[in-house]
C-alpha cells in the first residue's frame, strides 16, 4: 500500500511538473516583451524607436505598412501575413538600416 501511495505521489509530481505550453522564452503572445521573433507566435517582434520595448504583434494585414526582412531579428513594421507579399525596398542598406518598408499586397492579385 505504501508502494502504490509513493507511485502516486510521484506521477502527480510530474504531471505538475510539465511546463505550460505558452512558455516563458518562446511562444510568447502579442503584447508580450521580446528581443527576437522567434520568440513570438506570431514570428514577429516589433518596436517604435530603437530604444523602446519590444513587444510580440501580429503580423502586417493587406494594404498595411510592412517590413520585408530584418538582420536583428526585431521590426519596425512587421512583416506580412501568409500569401501576402511586401511591396517596397528590399535592399542590404535598407535591412541594416532598419528602413525598408513596404506595403503588403496580395500576391494572387498583383499578377492579374
Amino acid at each position: 500500500m505504501e508502494k502504490v501511495l509513493a507511485l502516486l505521489l510521484v506521477a502527480l509530481a510530474v504531471v505538475y511538473a510539465v511546463p505550460d505550453p505558452r512558455g516563458i522564452i518562446i511562444n510568447l503572445e502579442n503584447g508580450e516583451l521580446c528581443v527576437n521573433s522567434a520568440q513570438c507566435k506570431s514570428k514577429c517582434c516589433r518596436h517604435d524607436a530603437v530604444l523602446s520595448l519590444a513587444r510580440c504583434e501580429p503580423k502586417a494585414s493587406e494594404n498595411s505598412e510592412c517590413s520585408a526582412k530584418t538582420l536583428y531579428g526585431v521590426y519596425k513594421k512587421c512583416p506580412c501575413e501568409r500569401g501576402l507579399t511586401c511591396e517596397g525596398d528590399k535592399t542590404i542598406m535598407g535591412s541594416i538600416t532598419n528602413t525598408n518598408f513596404g506595403i503588403c499586397n496580395d500576391a494572387g492579385r498583383s499578377r492579374e
